[in-house]
């Protein structure tokens, strides 16, 4: 059996010292943030503003991710839960877009190998894949027609 596309509730686990379901009350968003407060042994705190921002997240070597706009971080993401709030520069909560059948998007990527596992929505303006947006044809003048 292919291993699954990681999400942030199978990446942010629990140091090994602690039960596996320790975290199991905390919504997907938020794992990276009671993740973090493990590692650097400092209390980190989610934002609690919302901006009028959305990404889109994206699989990248086999993990669900976005991408901050504010200062270029990522994190690992979940459909479960779409949100997203930066733990590096602190920018408040963005929703997160995901393509309408997760299970469409992950299935020709089963038999890849994990590191070659990606994929981008096609309506992100940053998908390196997207077609350019054409150009209108200049008229006689010059100018658009």
């Amino acid at each position: 059996m292919p291993i699954a596309v990681v999400r942030a509730e199978t990446f942010y686990l629990p140091p090994s010292n602690m039960p596996r379901d320790a975290w199991a009350d905390v919504p997907a968003a938020e794992l990276v943030w009671r993740w973090i407060e493990y590692r650097m042994g400092r209390r980190a705190v989610p934002p609690e503003d919302t901006v009028d921002e959305s990404y889109y997240a994206r699989i990248n070597q086999n993990r669900w991710i976005a991408d901050c706009t504010s200062c270029g971080s990522a994190q690992v993401v979940s459909p479960s839960d779409p949100r997203y709030a930066c733990t590096e520069c602190q920018w408040g909560w963005c929703a997160l877009i995901f393509p309408d059948d997760i299970a469409a998007v992950e299935a020709p990527l089963l038999p890849l190998k994990p590191g070659f596992r990606n994929w981008w929505h096609p309506d992100d303006p940053n998908n390196p894949d997207r077609p350019p947006e054409p150009t209108p044809d200049p008229g006689p003048m010059g100018e658009p027609a």
